[in-house]
């Protein structure tokens, strides 16, 4: 309810009746006067009541008379009727019902009672109230209420007192706001301001309006009292206090600054009357020295005085917040004075406020910036800012350094935990050790002994003072412990806090405005404002080392995480700061300070050393006291929570890190994330010590480059406790999360950290040389993680990268390598990886710069780098193959720089990368790069590390050739487009476009390089390369070779085939005969190619092979070539040095390939045999695939004659044939060509060897004679037409060479048919397959011919004799092949009899055919023949073979049926006449054989043979007998002698008793008898000489048995019971069928024929054949049975015996 609504006026008259009532009632008895008052009030208060309607104006009006009764009754100063009536003019006070003149009175009556000693508290309230309700107490009036307050201040009572300061303040205070709001009233209306007059003393005041006035006339009273002059308004003032006096200035300027600045005279008074007040009352404490000696002494008289010194403190800290401005100079003075006040030589209580003021100073920002404006900047000036932060700095040094009155305690109390701390020897205060546990918890610092512990005294950014505060302590107060150190740290921080933020916002808005500008303004460039700049600069200058000072030493004395946190963050802010503002110095001080104190104490670390000295060296001197920048001492007691090994050249032991080192190292990775933009050159710094820290944390760095917990290599050096374990993760999180963060850097900044990064590393790597410690991997693995994220502006920072992460790829370090490659190739998978803009694809140049390094890995000799390189390559391929265009050069150029040094694995590796791109990328990359891919593939054909890839790099030369011939026309087409573009640049440099193969279109020369390529791995040292490669190289000729232009193909048979077949040959021939031993480990070596020299019988069997085959298939595109007839020379000189050389598998394949350019088709069975007999002996048929004639083939033109390619390629000048001559003329050239070779190797090959046996140097195997021999009829074929007797000789002596080469004895068993067989080998067919072709030819030949036939037979004869005589061979002893056992006989001597018989069944054919021809008759064949067959027969059983004989008698038989009627025809010719002689001997060797038969024959082949011998005395009697007179008489007689002889039967002693009669032979004898006695008796006998011959025989015959049989009965008759010996039972049996056969031959002869004597002889035997019947032997009485029989003819003599008798 307010004052003046009609209720509470009721109300308030109410009141005051009431109170008027009351009043009269007291002062009824007393005070009459009084009490008439009273009443005549009510009555006036009525009427008022009555009369108006604004009852408050009227009682206002008539104020004075209203409180009249009231003041009267104060007057009677009666306690009650005084509290009444102060009580009841309080009401009307409060209700604004006083006017002006009541006002005096009252304060008047106030007065009075003041004086009086009554009511003081009362008086206090009535003054407050009246001065508070209203405004109408001015001037004197109003300075009389305030001199009654502060009378009532100094009187005896407390609460009195009290309650007056109290009022004073509020009415000091009332005073002003009247003040204010009078201004407020008339803001706006503008004053003309009079004149200023001269700066006299005291102003005048007429200028002011009224509250303003007394406001004014107040202070300056205030200023004098507190000055002790008098006041010139405060009239009646007994007494003053300063303090008080301060106070009340204090709170004035505090509470009203606008006053003072808004008006002149106000501010006079501040600088004329305040300012120098307040110097002159701080002199005590200026002057003051705290002596050493002065806390025991009495004080001197200019004592410091707390309560004063304390108030001054609190004017000073208003005047400079709020006044600064006004008051540039005083503020100067005063600051410097403040900062005198934190001398160590102070009392320990003015230090304490004076540090509170300073607090409260570095609270204020803007103010601070002031000061660094008006002071610092200026010339001539105090630096006052620098000193104020400096003093800060020497007064927080002073505590740990000067031991005063707070830290005595400290430092006496006895050193209970010396000798626990960790360095026994410094005396621990408390907390040392953990002695005193109850302290240890509390946050403190602690430095070389001294402890301060640190309190809580303000919240961050408001400076709550605790001792200026203490208005009410006249004595200094003792200053708890720590208090000051609290204060002015807190100081420090809100300092540093204060100014960053500043400044910081002030360049964001900076920024921002920058920003804005360049948007509206886009062509211009933005210039910012100097000024601002400097200002903040200058800041940073003056303070940074004073800040740094202190934070260093606080930093490291500190021993509570907060503070630690608080420095750390104070000293990361001016780093940051210092870092925007682009000063380097201070920068890298603040940063080295952190960096420091993050490592080790006494941590060798040569950045932080150099960089600390520069700054230290600077001391700062601030008013003659050194601020030292003090390096961190080793002795706070810290918890250890990691022990680990330091990162230097020298081992040093461990290193310990306490919780705070990680506290700091976790600001470090703050500072390094959160401003790395403006680190700057101080990247090393700060990663040099993350480094270390890093490496004795033992962290490792892990894939991407993050460093990960890991056990450090040296053994379990580093020592984890749980508490930083748990940190570990975060720090390693941050640790990448800081390098993640450079993508936001500017590049200048990234530049920065990438050159720290590699200065680091080079360091690592200086260190790491020379000994095998583990290498720190700090900085490659940040270099790559750093890398990773800036992909997207990789090109600015790849070349330093890159350059160092080489030099690291190259450092002798394991370790250090390996990181160096992961690092690069991560880097350039990542790389290729990235999705640039443009992408890669469209820019070549990016692309090839991330791969150079790539390449130039490659120059690195280590293999652990080039596995890494692989296999990124491998990775590269498999993700971004199809992507690499341009690239693929420098690629491809990776995978092949392979060499033998490099070990087998990176070879591996490489080659999976090779092996990748054949497969899958050939049709994606440009084709000239395909020429690089050949090169690439052969270089890996060639190393000689891992035998499998060499092979399979064959395979993929094969898939290339492959693309190239299915991919033709694309590569041809490209090829051609890039040839001319170089042309082009070759011309405009004038110089000759140099690629290999020139002439060569493109396509063609990347062929030539593949087989260039193949044919250098066809002659690798190693047997299975060059079998693959020569296969494949000869399969890619054949196949592709049709794409090939006409001219190119010259150079393929020129430079590649043949050269091809020199190398060969040539390494052949020299080739090492030693045998090697079995591969390593389990690998056999068959005994076929246990030699270099078989092995390289292999490739050249091969290569041979190849070659043939191609100018087999290729023949007709060859042939167009001028210089074929050269280069078939060529071939066929190879063809036959191979077949000559000393090896059968590669002669013998080499007579294969004769026979494939031939082109003759060697017959299955033969080849099979030989193919057969070849694997039997170990020795791999050379396997060929048969290559069909190529496909589709480029058309051939045929551009220019046969003649004119001679020439060119020749140079001769030739005449032209006629043009349908060419080929025969050539073809009939090159069949002789053929002819020669064939001669020369067949000459060589069966030549005999002449050296004694042991030089035994090489003898030709069957299968190899056996193709040579079959080489030869195709041959005839083509040149039989000029074929001579001269070349049937050499073919002759060819033939009988081959036939007698024998068989080494153990390829045997496998060529030599088992010796009961009679089978030909396929050696011996070919031969007669030869001759035969060659008679053939002769048959149906010309006459001219037919000479030929006897040389034939000549040869064939040859033949038959090799069945009892085989051959020999130079001097080599062979076996026979029936009694070899295989390993008795090195040589075993062939089975010739099969081969003589069918020779032999040849000559009786060819000479059944020829018999009648000139040259067969003129030649005497048939007397050879018999002459030959007079061997087997005369050998007869000892023949080789039976059926030797056998054969050689049909043979006879045959050949003397065709040819005894032609010599009879030619009898007269006498061209027969030797023939007769030879033909009886061969009779006679044959029928009188000297060779016994073999025991074991039995008898039906007795007879067989029995029967044979019947035959011929059979052809003898129907062939040559009957025939007598045109054979010559000698012949006859020869024959006749012989049948006689037959006719005696011969024996052979050794028959048993049951075969006798068989093996007597007695058929034959009786078949010579009977022709003997046939011709003997014969009617016709021509001469008497032949019958005499018989007459002869005869009796020879008969006599003999007479003889025989005499003998035989008298020793029988002797022997009595005693059998007879065997042999004459025989020879009695044997006479006594002689007996019986003449018996019968008789019968059969006419009588006439029989000579008398004759019958004499025979009848003359029959008494002794009687006397044998006495004999016991059975067979003898059977035989004489026989015997007798026959004579039962004779019993009568015939008529014509005495007719007989008598002529």
């Amino acid at each position: 309810m307010s004052t003046s609504s009609p209720e509470a006026v009721k109300k308030l008259l109410e009141n005051m009746q009431t109170d008027l009532r009351s009043l009269s009632m007291e002062c009824k008895k007393k005070f009459p006067p009084v009490k008439e008052a009273a009443e005549s009030g009510i009555v006036k208060i009525k009427t008022i009541a009555a009369r108006n309607t604004d009852i408050l104006a009227a009682l206002k009006e008539n104020s004075s008379e209203v409180v009249q009764p009231f003041l009267m009754g104060c007057g009677t100063k009666e306690p009650k009727i005084t509290q009444l009536c102060l009580a009841a003019i309080q009401r009307l006070m409060s209700h604004e019902v006083v006017s002006e003149a009541a006002a005096g009175n009252i304060i008047n009556m106030l007065w009075q009672l003041m004086e009086n000693g009554l009511e003081e508290l009362k008086l206090l309230q009535t003054v407050l109230v009246l001065l508070t309700t209203n405004t109408v107490v001015h001037d004197e009036v109003l300075s009389k209420a305030i001199v009654l307050c502060f009378r009532l201040h100094f009187t005896k009572d407390n609460i009195t007192n009290n309650t007056a300061a109290a009022t004073v303040r509020q009415v000091v205070t009332v005073v002003f706001e009247r003040m204010v709001a009078e201004d407020e009233r008339f803001k706006g209306i503008v004053e003309q301001p009079p004149p200023v007059q001269g700066n006299t003393n005291r102003r005048s005041v007429s200028t002011l309006r009224p509250s303003a006035k007394d406001a004014y006339m107040l202070f300056q009273d205030l200023c004098q009292l507190v000055n002790a002059d008098a006041p010139y308004w405060l009239v009646g003032m007994t007494e003053m206090t300063r303090t008080f006096g301060l106070e009340l200035l204090e709170s004035v300027l505090n509470d009203f600054p606008g006053v003072f600045l808004q008006h002149q005279e106000f501010s006079f008074l501040l600088k004329e009357r305040v300012c120098p007040l307040v110097i002159k009352l701080f002199s005590p404490n200026i002057k003051f020295r705290q002596g050493s000696t002065s806390a025991a002494c009495p004080a001197p008289v200019e004592k410091p005085y707390f309560p004063i010194c304390m108030r001054l403190l609190r004017v000073v800290s208003v005047l400079i917040k709020h006044f600064y401005s006004l008051l540039v100079t005083e503020c100067e003075i005063f600051l410097s004075l403040l900062v005198k006040f934190l001398d160590g030589e102070k009392p320990q209580w003015l230090r304490a406020v004076a540090v509170e003021s300073v607090h409260r100073l570095c609270v204020q920002p803007h103010l601070l910036r002031s000061f660094c404006q008006s002071y610092d900047m200026k010339q001539h000036s105090t630096k006052v800012f620098r000193d104020i932060v400096n003093a800060l700095g020497s007064f927080i040094q002073s505590l740990f350094i000067v031991p005063n009155a707070g830290n005595v305690a400290a430092i006496n109390a006895p050193a209970g935990g010396s000798g626990t701390g960790p360095q026994g020897s410094v005396p621990g205060g408390p907390g040392a050790g953990g002695s005193s546990g109850s302290l240890s918890t509390q946050a403190a610092f602690e430095y070389r002994g001294t402890w301060i512990p640190l309190l809580p005294v303000s919240v961050q950014g408001s400076a709550k003072a605790t001792y200026l505060e203490m208005l009410d302590k006249v004595e200094p107060p003792s200053i708890p412990e720590g208090y000051a150190m609290s204060v002015a740290f807190s100081a420090l921080l809100d300092l540093v806090r204060g100014i960053t933020s500043m400044i910081e916002r002030e360049l964001s808005a900076e920024d921002q405005s920058a920003a804005e500008f360049r948007e509206t303004h886009p062509d211009q460039e933005w210039e910012p404002p100097t000024g601002a700049h400097l200002v903040w600069e200058e800041m940073v200058s003056a303070c940074w080392c004073g800040l740094l000072a202190a934070l260093s030493l606080l930093l490291d004395a500190s021993t509570d995480e907060t503070a630690t946190e608080n420095i750390l963050k104070a000293e990361l802010t001016m780093a940051s700061l210092c870092g925007r503002l682009g000063l380097v110095t201070p920068r890298d001080a603040f940063i080295t300070a952190i960096c420091k104190a993050s490592l080790p104490p006494h941590y060798a670390l040569t950045v932080l050393t150099t960089n600390a000295n520069s700054i230290s060296s600077k001391a700062y001197s601030i008013q003659g006291q050194n601020v030292q920048i003090i390096s961190p001492s080793s002795e706070s007691h810290q918890q250890v929570v990691a022990v680990g090994q330091p990162l230097s050249a020298q081992p040093q032991g461990t290193v310990v890190l306490t919780a705070k080192n990680i506290q700091c190292m976790r600001t470090l990775l703050n500072l390094a994330h959160c401003h790395g933009a403006v680190l700057g050159s101080s990247w090393q710094l700060v990663l040099a010590t993350l480094q270390h820290l890093v490496w004795i944390l033992g962290l490792k760095p892990a894939v991407g480059g993050a460093l990960k917990p890991g056990r450090a290599v040296e053994g379990p050096s580093t020592v984890l406790t749980t508490a930083v374990m748990t940190d570990l993760p975060v720090i390693s999180n941050i640790l990448s999360r800081l390098f993640e963060s450079s993508q936001y850097l500017d590049d200048v900044s990234l530049h920065h950290l990438i050159n720290a990064l590699c200065s680091l590393s080079l360091e690592a790597m200086e260190m790491a040389y020379g000994n095998n410690k583990e290498p720190s991997l700090f900085a490659v693995a940040k270099l790559l993680e750093t890398g990773l994220v800036n992909m997207d502006r990789i090109e600015i920072l790849w070349r330093p990268l890159t350059g160092h992460l080489l030099e690291v790829c190259q450092h002798p370090n394991a370790r250090m390598r390996e990181w160096g490659a992961e690092a690069l190739t991560s880097l350039i998978k990542a790389g290729l990886a990235y999705k640039h803009d443009p992408p890669l694809s469209q820019n070549q140049r990016l692309q090839l710069l991330l791969l150079n390094p790539l390449k130039e890995l490659s120059n690195v000799l280590h293999a652990d780098i080039r596995q890494k390189q692989l296999e990124s390559v491998l990775q590269i391929l498999q993700s971004q193959g199809d992507g690499l265009g341009p690239g693929w050069p420098l690629v491809l150029g990776v995978i092949g720089a392979i060499r033998n040094d490099q070990g087998e694995s990176l070879i591996r590796t490489a080659f999976q990368c090779l092996q990748l791109v054949v497969t899958d990328f050939l049709p994606t990359m440009p084709c000239t790069c395909l020429q690089i891919v050949v090169e690439v593939a052969g270089s890996f054909g060639l190393q000689n590390q891992e035998l499998n890839i060499s092979l399979t790099s064959i395979g993929l030369l094969w898939n290339i050739s492959d693309y190239f011939f299915q991919r033709g026309e694309v590569i041809t087409q490209e090829l051609e487009r890039e040839e001319e573009a170089l042309q082009k640049q070759a011309q405009e440099r004038g110089e000759t476009l140099n690629r290999p193969f020139h002439p060569a279109p493109p396509f063609d020369c990347l062929w030539l390089c593949l087989y260039a390529k193949l044919g250098e791995l066809c002659v690798d040292p190693r047997p299975a390369v060059r079998k693959s490669a020569g296969q494949t190289l000869f399969s890619t000729i054949a196949a592709h070779g049709t794409l090939l232009q006409q001219p190119t193909w010259h150079i393929v048979v020129w430079k590649v085939l043949f050269h091809l077949l020199d190398c060969v040959r040539t390494s052949s021939t020299t080739a090492d005969k030693e045998k090697i031993e079995s591969g390593g480990g389990n690998i056999l070596i068959h005994h076929s190619r246990d030699t270099a020299e078989k092995q390289w019988a292999e490739t050249w069997v091969l290569t041979l092979a190849g070659v043939a085959r191609i100018f087999n298939t290729r023949r007709y595109l060859l042939q167009q070539l001028g210089d074929f007839f050269e280069a078939w020379e060529v071939l066929l000189n190879h063809i036959q040095s191979a077949a000559l050389s000393k090896n059968n598998e590669v002669s013998l394949a080499a007579l294969k390939s004769f026979q494939e350019i031939l082109q003759i088709v060697t017959p299955v069975k033969d080849s099979d045999r030989a193919g057969d007999a070849l694997a039997a002996m170990g020795v791999p048929p050379v396997l060929i695939d048969p290559l069909s004639a190529s496909g589709p083939g480029r058309p051939l033109v045929r551009s220019d004659s046969l003649v004119e390619r001679l020439t060119r390629y020749n140079g001769a000048e030739m005449q032209a044939p006629p043009p349908g001559e060419e080929s025969a003329l050539e073809d009939s050239a090159l069949w002789w060509s053929a002819w020669n070779t064939w001669y020369k190797t067949g000459t060589e090959s069966t030549r005999p060897p002449t050296g004694p046996t042991e030089k035994l140097s090489f003898i030709p195997s069957q299968p190899y004679l056996t193709a040579l021999i079959q080489i030869f009829p195709a041959l005839y074929q083509h040149i039989k037409a000029n074929f001579s007797m001269e070349d049937l000789k050499k073919l002759g002596v060819i033939l009988h060479g081959a036939v007698s080469v024998p068989i080494s004895s153990d390829a045997s068993p496998f060529i030599l048919p088992s010796y009961t067989e009679a089978v030909l080998t396929s050696l011996q067919e070919a031969v007669l397959t030869a001759l035969d072709v060659l008679q053939k030819a002769i048959c149906v030949g010309p006459d001219s011919l037919q000479v030929m036939y006897p040389a034939i037979f000549e040869q064939l004869l040859r033949f038959v004799e090799f069945s009892c005589k085989p051959p020999t061979y130079g001097r080599v002893e062979t076996k026979h092949v029936a009694n070899a056992k295989y390993n008795q006989a090195e040589w075993v001597a062939l089975n010739y009899v099969p081969f003589a018989e069918r020779s032999l069944e040849v000559v009786v054919d060819l000479y059944h055919k020829t018999a009648c021809h000139k040259a067969v008759i003129n030649e005497k064949v048939l007397q050879n023949i018999i002459k030959t067959l007079r061997m087997p027969l005369g050998l007869k059983y000892s023949c080789p073979s039976e059926s030797t004989w056998k054969l050689a008698v049909s043979s006879l038989l045959k050949a003397l049926s065709i040819g005894l009627p032609v010599a009879r025809q030619h009898a007269s010719s006498g061209k027969f006449h030797t023939m007769w002689p030879e033909l009886a001997n061969a009779f006679e060797d044959f029928l009188f054989t000297k060779s016994t038969p073999p025991d074991n024959l039995s008898i039906q082949e007795f007879q067989k043979n029995e029967a044979i011998d019947v035959e011929v005395v059979q052809l003898i009697s129907t062939e040559i007998l009957p025939f007598a007179n045109f054979i010559p008489k000698d012949f006859v007689g020869q024959i006749m002698a012989m049948l006689n002889r037959g006719s005696i039967h011969s024996q052979s002693p050794s028959f048993t008793e049951a075969e006798i009669d068989v093996r007597m032979r007695e058929e034959f004898s009786k078949v010579c008898f009977e022709t003997l006695l046939q011709f003997s008796f014969s009617n016709k006998v021509s001469t008497p000489q032949e019958g005499y011959i018989s007459r002869m025989a005869l009796s020879v015959l008969l006599k003999r048995s007479q003889d025989v049989l005499r003998r035989y009965v008298d020793d029988e008759r002797l022997s009595g019971r005693c059998p007879l010996p065997r042999q004459q039972v025989t020879e009695i049996i044997f006479v006594l069928k002689a007996i019986s056969t003449l018996m019968d031959s008789l019968k059969k002869t006419q009588p006439e024929n029989v000579d008398s004597n004759t019958w004499a002889q025979v009848i003359a035997l029959y008494p002794t054949l009687v006397e044998c019947i006495t004999c016991s032997s059975s067979e003898v009485s059977s035989a004489l049975k026989e015997a007798l029989g026959p004579f039962k003819d004779f019993m009568q003599p015939p008529i014509s015996r005495v007719q007989n008798g008598e002529s």
